[in-house]
């Protein structure tokens, strides 16, 4: 398993965003939240916020979907979802940096998340840094 990329992150809203312009809003958020399909690749996966900060999917983690997380900080005490919905809703896409605790190093590495906005969706990916 090689790192992932700020490259693949992008390649993975595109092809979400791809899934879900064809197969429409309830069965693209039902496989965005399926962590054995095709938008979970090693610790890439899609997540997808609604543009007031609502979790609608999350690949590898189906219990938050649902909450609210415009107040979640990082480490740092950084608002990174709300600068995500802010970015997406005034930009269209962007890329936002914050730290998140990496599971198998056990430690807050920082991490970089891509997103665009497509309809009332925003549709993000995250990658940790090199």
């Amino acid at each position: 398993m090689s790192p992932k990329t700020q490259d693949d992150a992008k390649a993975l809203v595109d092809k979400a965003i791809a899934f879900y312009s064809r197969i429409g809003k309830r069965i693209a958020l039902a496989e965005f939240t399926n962590r054995n399909g095709p938008f979970v690749e090693d610790e890439l996966y899609i997540f997808v916020l609604s543009d007031k900060g609502t979790m609608l999917a999350h690949g590898v983690n189906e219990r938050f979907v649902g909450e609210e997380f415009l107040g979640l900080t990082d480490s740092d005490d950084k608002f990174f979802i709300r600068e995500i919905v802010d970015t997406a809703n005034a930009k269209g896409s962007g890329w936002v940096e914050y730290k998140w605790y990496q599971p198998v190093t056990k430690q807050w590495l920082p991490k970089v998340a891509y997103f665009e906005k497509v309809d009332n969706l925003i549709i993000c990916s995250g990658v940790y840094k090199e």
